[in-house]
């Protein structure tokens, strides 16, 4: 059993699939948890009002949290990893968010993911870098009026996705905080993924704690759940709470056969959320806005 106290949500985007999308939030209350993720829902990032409202009511209806939403990340499936850097999809990220604001209003999440986006073919890195900046400002503008924030994240995997590491993404962060005094950006620290990137994590742990707002695991190799592999997520976990971490620790991984079988590694009585204790001890940087 953990030895940390930080809350575990469920990522409905990866777990409970073998059900449809809008039965996975009442799957993970049943299996006794309290706070929900998801990957953008949708297949577009702008869909019809009523799939809109079927999700919030599947969300109502299941009595748990949204605390954690993803922007429209283009065709996931396809290999893309987000449009944040895309020239061509700007104004369609931008829309896209004014969506994504408004559901953190109807639900009360607050953490919102920004997957940076692969290189593009014919499109200069410095023209990509410049788009990211002024797409993250423009989102973290508009989840700011919600008290939100925006998470942007290291990713592994065979696509030309240029943030490999936590100091990769924490650059994109310092130069928003200085070129633009942009605050309401943080670092998802996604274990799985910084690891089998090859970064040092207790060292990218220790050094970026109090940028991190948010957390996401799943063990390696194989990216299934805490247990079957070599990272030791319970050490991470430690480190991460020692240092004044309070946030949700989103479980993030692969089942391989039903959810509720890959969940025996957690207790019941750990899975429920408790009391809101978000980064309660750390620097709080996830409501200043931008001055």
């Amino acid at each position: 059993m953990p030895g940390h106290q930080l809350r575990y949500d469920v990522n409905c985007s990866i777990l409970f699939t073998e059900l449809p999308l809008l039965e996975r939030p009442a799957a993970a209350k049943a299996a006794g948890f309290d706070a929900v993720e998801f990957w953008w829902p949708f297949a577009e990032a702008v869909p019809p009002a009523s799939e809109v409202e079927a999700f919030l009511a599947a969300i109502h209806d299941a009595d748990v949290h949204l605390v954690g939403l993803n922007f429209f990340a283009g065709d996931m499936p396809g290999g893309d990893r987000g449009v944040v850097s895309w020239p061509a999809r700007s104004a369609e990220f931008r829309e896209n968010v004014e969506l994504v604001a408004m559901i953190g209003a109807a639900t009360g999440c607050r953490s919102f993911n920004a997957l940076y986006g692969n290189r593009v073919a014919d499109v200069h890195p410095t023209t990509q870098e410049e788009t990211a900046v002024a797409n993250l400002a423009f989102a973290a503008s508009a989840v700011a009026r919600l008290g939100g924030t925006v998470l942007v994240e290291a990713v592994s995997g065979p696509q030309p996705y240029p943030l490999r590491t936590a100091a990769d993404v924490v650059a994109v962060l310092d130069q928003l905080l200085v070129e633009r005094d942009i605050r309401n950006l943080a670092f998802l620290a996604d274990i799985y993924h910084l690891t089998v990137n090859g970064d040092d994590v207790p060292k990218a742990l220790a050094e970026h704690a109090d940028r991190i707002g948010h957390v996401q695991i799943a063990d390696a190799p194989g990216r299934n759940a805490p247990g079957t592999g070599e990272i030791d997520l319970d050490g991470h976990l430690d480190q991460l709470e020692q240092a004044g971490y309070r946030g949700w620790v989103g479980l993030e991984y692969l089942a391989g056969g039903p959810t509720e079988d890959s969940l025996e590694w957690l207790p019941r009585h750990r899975r429920g959320g408790g009391t809101d204790r978000t980064n309660e001890g750390a620097p709080d940087r996830t409501n200043e806005g931008n001055r």
